[in-house]
């Protein structure tokens, strides 16, 4: 951006890569950015603001507090935000706050820890550090009958939504296109979603058919839309088994990547697909590679 440039805050919003309702929850808690304001009172940013806005953005997701994290980008004298240490105690406080609220069927409290969370930390680290050991929890005790479906119900059905409500905008940007989809017969979708918020962090675009998706439809799609990759997961491998072939056919016209639970070294060999890591996080780190783009 020139210096003497001003940005309208979409613009700039996928130029910095932090969603507009993120920008603007920064500037009224803590002050930072500061755009000008026209007499309507439209947000004009500029060159600085775009300094100012990286160096919190690289400090939230490197786990700093955002509180903090905007206290060293306006302290040019303050140590670098690779050195700070990431406050354990904060984390795990709030983690528990989420199980609390979860587990008492109150949502007030679990959306306020996630509000914290959210505020405070990267999506990745909100991911890989609370979100999915909590679902790994809830799937075990589930079937340990420690919990009703009920509870399993109420606390997936929160955190999905919640998802939903990350993935607002997450095809906008210049960025590769990942293609995410359940193959027809899968329902599961959290581990899908949290996949595409990794790889969104990372600077792909994503475009999303959720659950339940024939491979015709996905085909169709995918001609379309382009995408570096179709990525396919499931919990059930059988799901995988009974679709292999047209799954295979897929995989010969586009780069195809499987994973979930469903998944194996043997059906990806099988398909001609690349096995994604277990965790989602990783995965999307280890599928975005050297392909990763700029932040959208």
């Amino acid at each position: 951006m020139p210096h003497d440039a001003y940005l309208a805050i979409g613009e700039f919003s996928r130029r910095v890569g932090v969603s507009p309702d993120l920008l603007r929850a920064w500037e009224r808690r803590y002050g930072l950015p500061r755009p000008v304001r026209t007499a309507n009172r439209r947000r004009l940013y500029t060159r600085a603001d775009e300094l100012v806005v990286e160096s919190i953005r690289r400090a939230v997701e490197q786990g700093i507090p955002a509180a903090e994290a905007v206290r060293l980008a306006a302290t040019p004298a303050a140590e670098p935000a690779s050195r700070a240490i990431r406050p354990e105690p904060e984390l795990a406080a709030l983690a528990a706050r989420l199980r609390d609220g979860l587990s008492l069927y109150d949502e007030a409290r679990a959306q306020d820890a996630l509000d914290r969370l959210f505020g405070a930390y990267s999506v990745g680290i909100v991911l890989a550090e609370v979100i999915l050991p909590y679902l790994r929890e809830v799937g075990e005790r589930w079937a340990c009958n420690q919990i009703t479906v009920a509870d399993e119900h109420f606390a997936t059905s929160l955190i999905h939504g919640r998802l939903l409500g990350l993935a607002r905008n997450w095809g906008s940007g210049r960025g590769p296109i990942a293609l995410l989809a359940c193959p027809g017969g899968e329902l599961h979708t959290i581990g899908l979603q949290c996949f595409g918020l990794a790889l969104r962090a990372q600077g792909w675009r994503i475009t999303y058919l959720g659950a339940d998706t024939p491979t015709a439809a996905l085909a169709r799609v995918a001609s379309q839309v382009q995408p570096s990759y179709v990525v396919l997961s499931s919990v059930d491998g059988s799901v995988y088994q009974r679709r292999s072939d047209e799954l295979a056919e897929l995989a010969a016209d586009v780069p195809t990547a499987v994973g979930g639970a469903g998944a194996s070294p043997r059906l990806a060999a099988a398909i001609g697909a690349h096995l994604l890591a277990d965790d989602p996080v990783t995965a999307a780190a280890e599928l975005a590679g050297p392909n990763t783009a700029a932040a959208a």
